[in-house]
């Protein structure tokens, strides 16, 4: 499965650690990233992932066109609710991609930890059946 990792400024801490912590079921997919994300959790883990733009500089922007071309299965963007962010509408765009492909998305570790659990025990396997009716 493809995988994107993307996380705004305060909560790039968390998604490394959460990667880390489920490193073994990482490494069995094809990881994305957006910017310093992906090369932090690169440094952090020597998962290989392939890596965008920075968020405000086209990242989001860049999984949200995977997504469109149904080649995107799962998207952890831990988000921070607190802080406005300079792309906002570009985060709103990706998150309304997810919702309009039916692409899992977790905004938080509570639900990340759900998607990855789900992904271990074969739940996602039904993004396959999607991606073979679109191809």
């Amino acid at each position: 499965m493809n995988i994107a990792l993307i996380a705004h400024d305060k909560k790039k801490d968390d998604l490394v650690r959460f990667v880390i912590a489920y490193e073994a079921i990482f490494a069995k997919h094809t990881l994305f990233g957006t910017g310093t994300t992906g090369l932090r959790v690169m440094e952090a883990t020597g998962l290989d992932v392939e890596r965008f733009q920075s968020g405000p500089f086209g990242g989001d922007q860049e999984v949200g066109a995977l997504i469109a071309k149904n080649k995107m299965d799962m998207v952890f963007f831990f988000r921070d609710p607190l802080t406005a962010q300079p792309h906002e509408p570009d985060v709103k765009a990706l998150v309304r991609l997810c919702d309009v492909y039916s692409v899992p998305l977790a905004t938080n570790m509570g639900t990340a930890e759900v998607l990855i659990k789900g992904l271990e025990r074969g739940d996602m396997e039904w993004r396959k059946i999607v991606n073979e009716s679109r191809s």
